[in-house]
C-alpha cells in the first residue's frame, strides 16, 4: 500500500457506552481489538459502573481510550458524550456500539466496503445486521427499510450488497463523522430508549441509510425479543422519548403518521403481555404527559450534572 492510499483512508473511532455489564464490555473489546480492519481508536464511555469494568479495561486494553462519568447518564447520555470525545478527537467516522455487542472479525470491514462501493454521495449511516446468540436475527435492532425508497435508491443500495434504512440502533453503526456534525450529538436527555431512533432519523433525513448484510455482530442480550417485551416502569422513557421524536423535524408529515401508528400498535402488544397493567397505564401517563409538555434539554444542560464542566470533559485513564 502507498503512503497517498494509507493517507486517505478515514480516520475510525469506535465508541461503546457500558454501564454495569464487565464481563460483556471486555469480550466486546476483545472482538473489536480482533477486527481485520481495526478502528484507529477506541473510546470507552463507563456510565459510573460499580461492578469493576473501569479497572478492568484498564488492566486488558491499555491503550483504549477510558472516559468515566460521575454518573450514569444512560446510552443516550454515553453516546452524545461519546460522539463529542469522537469528533473533537478528528473522527472521519464513529463506529458505535453498545457494551453487549461482540462484533464478528469482518464486520468494521464490511461496513467500509459497502461505504465506499455506494455509487453516490457517501451514506450518513451504515449499519450491521445483528443477529442473537443462536443467530437467529435480533428483532429489538432491526433497521427499518426506508418507506417508498425509489427503484434507483434501491438499485443502488443493492450494487453495494446493501438494503436502504430510515433509521438503525446503536447496535453497530458506523457513523458520517461530517453529518453529525451538521445535525448535532444524539440527544443526552432520551436517558433510554428511541436516543438511537431519534439520532439516525435525523441524520438520514435527505440523506442515505444502508444496511449491510456482510456486517454481523452478535447482540448478546439475556433473552431473545423486541422492544415489547413487558418493559415494567422504564414504559416512561419509551413512550415519552417516541413523542419527542415525533414531534422533531426528524420525520417528515407522513413519515410521522406511518411510524405513529406503528408505534401505537407496538403500545398495545406491550400492555396485551404485561403482567403489571396497572403500573405500565401509570408509566404510559407520565411518558404522555411529558412528552407533550416538555423537549429534551440541550446536551450541555445534561451532561454537566456528572460533574463535569466545559473545561474539564471526563475522567480519561
Amino acid at each position: 500500500m502507498t503512503a497517498d492510499a494509507i493517507t486517505s483512508q478515514p480516520r475510525v473511532i469506535a465508541v461503546i457506552v457500558t454501564y454495569n455489564r464487565r464481563d460483556l464490555l471486555l469480550e466486546s473489546l476483545a472482538a473489536v481489538q480482533e477486527q481485520k480492519r481495526r478502528p484507529d481508536a477506541v473510546i470507552v464511555i463507563d456510565n459510573a459502573s460499580a461492578d469493576g469494568a473501569a479497572a478492568a479495561v484498564r488492566a486488558a486494553f491499555p491503550a483504549v481510550r477510558l472516559v468515566e462519568l460521575g454518573a450514569n447518564y444512560g446510552g443516550a447520555g454515553g453516546f452524545a458524550f461519546g460522539f463529542a470525545q469522537a469528533l473533537a478527537d478528528g473522527a472521519d467516522l464513529i463506529w458505535a456500539m453498545d457494551d453487549d455487542t461482540v462484533p464478528e472479525p469482518g464486520a468494521l470491514a464490511a461496513l467500509l466496503d459497502a461505504r465506499t462501493a455506494y455509487p453516490g454521495r457517501a451514506p450518513a449511516v451504515v449499519a450491521s445486521a445483528v443477529v442473537w446468540t443462536d443467530g437467529r436475527p435480533h428483532p429489538m435492532n432491526t433497521p427499518r427499510p426506508k418507506p417508498f425508497a425509489p427503484s434507483s435508491e434501491r438499485e443502488a443500495a443493492a450494487a453495494c450488497g446493501c438494503v436502504p434504512i430510515r433509521s438503525a440502533s446503536f447496535v453497530s453503526i458506523l457513523v458520517d463523522g461530517g453529518q453529525c456534525r451538521r445535525r448535532g450529538l444524539p440527544q443526552a436527555d432520551f436517558f433510554l430508549w428511541n436516543d438511537d431512533f431519534e439520532f439516525t432519523t435525523r441524520l438520514l433525513r435527505g440523506n442515505t441509510g444502508l444496511l449491510c448484510p456482510d456486517s454481523v455482530v452478535v447482540h448478546k442480550t439475556k433473552t431473545f425479543g423486541g422492544t415489547d417485551v413487558d418493559p415494567g416502569g422504564r414504559f416512561f422513557y419509551e413512550v415519552r422519548n417516541k413523542v419527542w421524536t415525533l414531534r422533531t423535524p426528524a420525520l417528515a408529515p407522513l413519515e410521522r403518521l406511518l411510524y405513529g401508528g406503528a408505534t401505537v400498535r407496538r403500545w398495545v402488544r406491550t400492555y396485551a403481555g404485561s403482567a403489571d397493567r396497572r403500573g405500565l397505564r401509570r408509566s404510559f401517563a407520565r411518558g404522555l404527559v411529558a412528552g407533550v409538555r416538555t423537549r429534551p434539554r440541550p446536551n450541555e444542560q445534561v451532561l454537566p450534572g456528572s460533574g463535569l464542566s466545559a473545561g474539564e470533559p471526563g475522567r480519561e485513564r
